[in-house]
């Protein structure tokens, strides 16, 4: 039979891990791979000698090998193998070795391997094969062992795989590689991956499940190896495998209990994810279906402790009543998520069933409301955080307009909800990659009609969703934490940029705005301290804007007043941003450190226009002068809106009657005009 066969790649990384020097060469005898170490012996690199015909491979390599045997090596179906043969360097020198010449086929072409296995490498090969043979002994002793010849067969096999795997030598010997495995996709996946890496020539290492001779289950930690026996000059795979049976036991009784919900039987919410997940990469459609019972600790309370586990019960057997064959889960101890294909009018029915099968207390109907939400795949949300958004959202709704009520939300509210979860993914590549703009509109100083501070704002336009207005991305980015990220960028930027103008002898104050949530930080005034150490920026020229949001939070936390103590003891302004429109207490004004007043621009839009407004806006004015603070105007769009704000005393105004913001070279413009 010939012995021309295809099961394995040969490469020039199989040939440099081979012991011996190595090549392979065509029916017409060009070399086409050229191993590491038959460089080395030759002295020929692959470049100088791929692509050489017959005759300069035999006149050069083999010339005390007729040519007639050459041919035949050539021609062959079978191996061939030389036992001693002169072969010849690139320098002339004179070798003797031993040749083996083994056909293939690879890619439908038929080509020759060619093996010179010198004395001294030879020698090696028989101390490493010993030292293998020990190893082999040990392995054998404390693992179980299956050797493989080079199309998966099983050659042989020690005695801790036999009592593991209840085969006997008789009934396994021949058997093929892929017969050790169950017979369903996922081991077709995983063994198609091991044969792939073996005729690699790469080690491959994982936990496998594998079956017994009668068709048994058991885990293996399996480390799938290529070798080579020179005895038999043929390529062979080792399966090295460790029974790991008990602990995967363990191991899937732990995951039961993580993601089943003990008291109802349900999936918990880790469950669910894994689930959703999976029905969305096989692109299934479903609704989501998010179902929260209204006021139940208002209902535990009002009944016995008997009704605290009952209801959940009763509540849980309903849902499993009304929607069968749909998946189900306990999100918490409240709310529970049904997965069904079920039509809209279908699942709001649930409520009128709860009517009709109402859960008993003490022979007392429970007056049970429900608040639910309907998310469909793909159509409203496509993916497992979105729907779980979507659907909090959805409740919150519905509990503001009364509750009892199982909804969907409008394609537009899905769209903002998508648009939402848009912003806060591409915001956290915006951050790392450092998109953001920043932008400085002016403060004109009314004594001396010149700019003295500038504030930053931070700009985006994003490349996918376009420009991201101020209004729309500062409370997603508090919602998300973002806010946190967003102002060190801003800090970084505005102190660079304060240095650089004072370093051009344009003394400008730059104001930044800062969110409560970033003070909550206890050490946030260090991290100020710090990034103006690390620019070298004077803390005499940085503001920060808090609003009165901020400002009564804290009042109410020493430890935001004492960070704000200490940045104004090294020199930095507070503005309270946005004046008039936050709360109604003025307390803090004597506590915190504030040097500033900043009227919102919502009384300056309209001060022409209203008498009140006037007359408000003027009381403001007077409040912070009465306080020894300066007072800013914002919003200033008209010439008349500027000279009336400095009849009542305003120290500086800003607004698109200055300048819009602008970059820090047309800053630079403003203040030459």
């Amino acid at each position: 039979m010939s012995q021309i066969h295809k099961s394995f790649t040969i490469d020039e990384y199989y040939l440099n891990s081979l012991p011996f020097p190595a090549f392979v060469i065509n029916q017409e005898g060009q070399a086409s791979i050229w191993g590491k170490n038959a460089e080395q012996l030759f002295g020929f690199s692959a470049t100088n000698i791929k692509g050489h015909t017959t005759p300069f491979i035999h006149e050069n390599l083999l010339r005390q090998l007729s040519l007639e045997t050459f041919q035949s090596i050539l021609q062959s179906e079978d191996s061939t193998y030389l036992d001693k043969i002169q072969v010849y360097t690139s320098s002339n020198e004179e070798i003797t070795t031993a040749l083996l010449a083994k056909p293939f086929i690879e890619q439908g072409e038929r080509c020759i391997l060619l093996m010179f296995m010198l004395p001294e490498l030879m020698i090696n090969s028989v101390s490493n094969s010993r030292t293998f043979a020990d190893l082999k002994y040990g392995l054998d002793s404390t693992f179980m062992t299956v050797t493989l010849d080079q199309d998966g067969f099983i050659l042989e096999c020690n005695a801790e795989f036999l009592k593991i795997s209840q085969w006997t030598p008789k009934r396994v010997i021949g058997k093929t590689f892929w017969q050790l495995f169950p017979d369903n996709d996922v081991s077709e996946k995983i063994t198609n991956t091991i044969w792939r890496n073996l005729n690699n020539s790469n080690t491959w290492q994982g936990e496998v499940e594998k079956v017994t001779k009668t068709g048994q289950s058991y885990w293996v930690l399996l480390t799938a190896i290529p070798t080579f026996n020179l005895g038999t000059n043929e390529q062979q795979f080792i399966l090295i495998e460790k029974d790991i049976t008990k602990s995967k036991t363990i191991q899937h009784q732990l995951e039961k209990i993580a993601y089943i919900d003990t008291e109802t039987g349900l999936m918990n919410a880790h469950r669910l994810e894994k689930v959703i997940s999976d029905m969305i990469e096989e692109d299934r459609h479903f609704s989501f279906v998010y179902l929260s019972i209204d006021k139940f600790y208002t209902l535990k309370e009002l009944h016995d402790q008997q009704i605290n586990q009952s209801l959940i019960i009763e509540f849980t057997n309903r849902i499993k009543m009304y929607f069968q064959d749909s998946a189900m889960a306990r999100i918490n101890e409240n709310d529970f998520v049904v997965i069904t294909p079920l039509s809209e009018w279908f699942i709001q029915g649930f409520l009128s069933y709860l009517q009709q099968h109402p859960i008993y207390s003490s022979n007392i109907a429970v007056p049970i409301s429900i608040s639910g939400g309907i998310t469909r795949f793909p159509e409203d949300q496509t993916t497992f955080s979105q729907l779980m958004k979507a659907s909090i959202a959805t409740i919150t709704s519905v509990r503001e307009a009364g509750g009892d009520k199982i909804v969907s939300l409008s394609k537009a509210t899905h769209k903002a909800l998508n648009r939402k979860a848009l912003i806060e993914k591409r915001l956290l590549q915006a951050l790392d990659q450092k998109n953001l703009k920043v932008l400085y509109q002016p403060q004109i100083d009314v004594k001396t009609g010149k700019i003295s501070v500038v504030e930053a704002l931070v700009r985006w336009e994003d490349e996918v969703m376009g420009v991201v207005s101020p209004d729309e991305l500062i409370p997603i980015a508090e919602e998300t934490g973002l806010i946190n990220n967003i102002g060190s960028f801003m800090l970084e930027r505005a102190c660079e940029q304060a240095l650089i103008w004072k370093k051009a002898g344009l003394h400008l104050k730059v104001a930044i705005n800062s969110s409560v949530r970033e003070f909550r930080d206890k050490n946030m005034a260090k991290s100020i301290l710090d990034m103006l150490a690390k620019t070298g920026c004077p803390a005499s020229l940085l503001q920060i804007e808090i609003t009165e949001k901020f400002a009564l939070e804290a009042e109410a936390a020493t430890f935001i007043t004492q960070q704000m103590r200490k940045l104004e003891n090294e020199g930095i302004v507070f503005v309270l941003d946005d004046f008039g429109i936050g709360y109604g207490s003025f307390r803090y004004m004597q506590i915190l450190p504030i040097d500033t007043l900043k009227i919102d621009q919502t009384f300056t839009r309209s001060i022409l226009k209203s008498e009140k407004t006037q007359k408000l806006m003027h009381g403001m004015v007077q409040l912070g002068k009465s306080m020894e603070l300066k007072v800013v105007a914002e919003g200033v769009e008209t010439a008349e809106q500027a000279d009336l704000l400095v009849t009542y005393g305003c120290d500086a105004i800003q607004g698109y009657y200055i300048s819009k913001p602008v970059t820090p070279e047309e800053i630079e413009e403003l203040l030459v005009k």
